[in-house]
């Protein structure tokens, strides 16, 4: 080998992350933007700061890597890093194995981080040789990182680096907890999980309220599934998914459920058969160890069969379920809950009827599904009660680490990436068999409701355009804090009475043939009519859920594409209001893609999510931030005014713009446009539209 260089990722998927585990720099970028890279765009950003994150301390014997990035998601989150580099170190980095880093870089999107880095040590090399690295190979590489200062010791103060600043994480004070019922952040002890669900229950409506009145806490349903009588109860578990998209390079965890149903099944447990269960590996190698581990079988009996890879439970991708129980639900109006091992679960995402979603590791989603209820103290409570009336504890089915540690050692195994690798080279018959074209141009199928021709690259001009100002826009909708990419543009089924159905209806297809929007991002009439269409959208413009919006020149309530649709036909441009976090979650691009095909020129937030905002700049739309303590509130907007941003033609990075509106009010806002690049690309309208501009230039 003649030369050696430090390897770099950028991914279009916001679990990229994931690399910088194994102390390899990498992150993700959105769809929109990549597609200019492969067009031959560079990638651009501000230099961050970089933050040391200080791991201190013993790891409890029941905590899990899922348990510990769930922890460190909180913390750093409430030390706000939005946009920052993470870099891990301290003497309780030696503790975490690299699939452990690897899970906890995986998840640093959701605490707003760019990356989680794991500098190189003996633990990232030790991988290495575990996945089939010569000797030689490690020795160079150990020898060339030493020389560039890059190997790490995490036990030697004087390598320490200075950072920007420094957040300190004792592991030892790290117990397992649960996610929710509605956001990543809000982190509960299984210790407490029972009684935080009943506060929850009598709490006021949002983020950890239900709004449920006193009489009704208590209240069973039954129902009858397939001949036998249920009751279902606030708190009944109706999805439980073991989801390794996260946990897909972390074998300990899926491991450790696996011997956790095995040792519940010997016990004599199961799930009741109305749960919706499944397993979705985030590839092949997950399955592979969990079968020449001998614990699939299991997983299987208690319903965790495999049902494919990739996205699927944590995105609504699951069968429906049974509708004996969403008339259960419906009836006795049940805070019904979904149970899964993915990374988000705002409200709504698994299915419209499940109001309370818990992120849980796989061994407790397991015991979650086991329970048939998140409202017990498993302390103090059986797991279950066996065929012969005994009782069975958790504790009593929890393996222990040095028990997944020695399969772990003997089933993830040199050979196994060897035999995963040379598989992947070989590719499969469905690859084989895909015909691709030779035409210069793709042959656009008209009669396709999957992929369709999108109006991105209409109206392209030669000359660089000027920004321009924004007049007398109205807002579509008026939305308040923690807007994610799966209220902008949901990923799950398309509902019968949406506008994406109708539209479909249109195309002669039954509702059994919608499938999802996840499925059909390749339409854009699919998607445009698909932005804003979640059920669960907060638009203070009409005061309950739902995927509807005010048309204010006529106060009619209408679908947000309906209205948008009478407004660009009268020609008049619309903005957004928005609180703080605006587009947090997934880094979707339909979510930016979509609200300018509605005609959004710009979204007024207190905040946003860095990926989301880039990819309002990626389309031309101006992301505005209100005035620190500003916000529509305390600027006392009803939102039903018309607004004049005055954009100049020299417009600079972070400038400060003001707004007009039509009741006489002014107030400033700062354009999150955080470098030249930037500028350039909301100049032309986006980024598809620049390289499409540059490339007609090149042709003349």
């Amino acid at each position: 080998m003649d030369s050696f260089f430090p390897d770099s990722v950028v991914g279009t998927d916001s679990h990229t992350t994931m690399i910088n585990g194994l102390g390899i720099l990498g992150w993700g970028v959105g769809g929109i933007e990549s597609e200019a890279v492969m067009l031959g765009q560079p990638v651009t950003l501000t230099l961050p700061k970089v933050v040391g994150c200080k791991l201190t301390g013993t790891i409890n014997t029941l905590a899990t890597s899922i348990d510990i990035v769930l922890a460190i998601t909180k913390h750093l989150r409430q030390a706000g890093i939005s946009g920052k580099f993470v870099e891990f170190f301290g003497p309780g980095v030696s503790q975490l194995s690299a699939s452990d880093r690897t899970t906890i870089a995986n998840m640093c999107p959701e605490y707003n981080a760019t990356i989680s880095f794991f500098p190189v040590d003996d633990v990232t090399l030790k991988h290495f040789k575990h996945t089939n690295f010569s000797e030689e190979k490690i020795r160079v590489m150990k020898a060339y990182l030493k020389a560039l200062k890059l190997f790490k010791s995490n036990q030697d103060q004087s390598e320490d680096p200075q950072y920007s600043e420094v957040i300190e994480i004792n592991l030892g004070s790290i117990v397992p907890h649960v996610s929710g019922p509605k956001r990543p952040q809000d982190r509960v002890a299984v210790s407490c999980m029972k009684e935080d669900f009943l506060t929850c229950l009598k709490e006021k409506m949002g983020f950890r309220g239900f709004h449920i009145p006193q009489e009704k806490r208590e209240q069973l349903v039954p129902f009858l599934h397939a001949g036998r009588e249920y009751e279902l109860a606030h708190g009944s578990v109706v999805i439980a998914a073991v989801i390794s998209c996260t946990n897909n390079c972390n074998p300990s965890v899926m491991l450790t459920a696996g011997l956790l149903a095995k040792k519940a099944v010997e016990a004599g447990l199961v799930v009741k058969p109305y749960i919706r269960t499944n397993l979705a590996p985030g590839n092949g190698m997950v399955t592979h160890y969990l079968n020449v581990s001998g614990v699939l079988p299991y997983l299987s009996q208690l319903g965790f069969e495999v049902i494919g890879y990739g996205c699927a439970t944590c995105v609504g991708n699951t069968a429906p379920l049974p509708d004996t129980v969403v008339d259960a639900i419906n009836k006795g109006d049940l805070v019904a809950c979904g149970v899964l091992s993915g990374n988000r679960n705002f409200e709504g995402r698994l299915c419209d009827c499940v109001r309370a979603n818990y992120l849980a590791s796989p061994p407790l989603v397991v015991a979650y599904a086991i329970a048939g209820t998140i409202s017990i103290d498993f302390e103090k409570e059986p797991l279950g009660v066996n065929s012969e009336g005994k009782e069975v504890f958790l504790t009593d089915v929890w393996p222990s680490r040095v028990e997944v540690q020695n399969i772990e050692e003997e089933t993830v195994i040199s050979s196994m990436f060897k035999d995963i690798r040379t598989r992947m080279e070989k590719g499969s018959t469905f690859w084989d068999s895909i015909e691709c074209s030779d035409a210069d141009q793709f042959p656009w199928d008209s009669k396709s409701t999957y992929v369709h021709c999108p109006p991105f690259f209409n109206k392209l001009i030669r000359d660089t355009p000027s920004p321009q100002s924004i007049e007398n826009a109205y807002a579509l909708l008026f939305l308040g804090d923690n807007v994610t990419t799966d209220h902008i543009s949901p990923a799950g089924s398309i509902a019968r009475i949406s506008a994406a159905a109708k539209y479909l209806q249109s195309k002669r297809l039954t509702p059994r043939e919608f499938n999802s929007y996840g499925a059909r991002r390749g339409n854009d009439a699919v998607m445009t009519r698909g932005t804003f269409a979640s059920m669960k959208l907060q638009n203070r413009f009409i005061g309950k859920p739902g995927p509807k919006t005010l048309h204010i020149p006529t106060g009619q309530t209408l679908d947000v594409f309906e209205a948008s649709e009478r407004y660009q036909r009268d020609g008049i441009p619309l903005i957004i209001l928005a609180g703080q976090s605006y587009g947090s979650g997934s880094s979707r691009d339909w979510a930016a893609k979509g609200p300018y095909l509605l005609g959004i020129c710009a979204v007024i937030a207190e905040s946003f999510e860095k990926m989301h905002k880039n990819h309002l700049v990626g389309m031309g739309i101006a992301p505005l931030q209100f005035a620190r303590g500003e916000s529509a509130d305390t600027l006392e907007l009803s939102g039903k005014e018309r607004f004049t941003i005055s954009i100049p033609e020299d417009l600079t990075p972070l400038q400060e713009l003001t707004v007009q509106t039509s009741t006489g009010k002014s107030f400033r806002v700062t354009a999150l446009f955080e470098n030249e690049m930037d500028m350039v690309l909301y100049r032309h309208g986006g980024i598809l539209k620049y390289v499409a501009h540059n490339m007609l230039l090149a042709n003349c």
